[in-house]
């Protein structure tokens, strides 16, 4: 579990990513694999990294996940991401995931993390940052 306190609602704006577990997303006793969950968070991480950084970038950490509660086949994931810091060639985004039961409106967080990256060029190094 995690220390943190657990917030009562999602975090303000979009989410960056929404999707709805589907049944190859799951085990056989319809809990997402928490790997498939990590990756819709990556995507997410790698959206806001990407848009800072006007370019490609590649994720190079990834801080501890707490899985907080399960996800279950049918339940809506939203992946909301902010910047938490930019260095000379990385970023640094927070995302959290959030779940919505199939049939009803309470959202609950599932489990957040920091992503790493690097921005790179077109041959792969690493690149700075630009200003904001």
């Amino acid at each position: 579990m995690s220390s943190r306190p657990q917030p009562e609602d999602p975090p303000q704006g979009a989410p960056v990513i929404r999707i709805t577990a589907m049944p190859n997303n799951t085990n056989p006793a319809g809990d997402v694999f928490g790997g498939w969950l990590m990756g819709l968070m990556d995507l997410a991480a790698a959206s806001a990294a990407t848009r800072r950084a006007r370019g490609r970038c590649a994720t190079v950490a990834v801080e501890a996940m707490s899985f907080l509660s399960p996800v279950r086949v049918g339940d809506e994931v939203s992946c909301y991401a902010e910047m938490v810091s930019t260095g000379r060639t990385s970023l640094k985004v927070r995302v959290e995931a959030w779940r919505r039961e199939r049939e009803g409106e309470h959202m609950n967080r599932v489990t957040d993390a920091v992503f790493t990256f690097v921005a790179l060029d077109q041959t792969g190094r690493p690149r700075p940052v630009p200003a904001a």
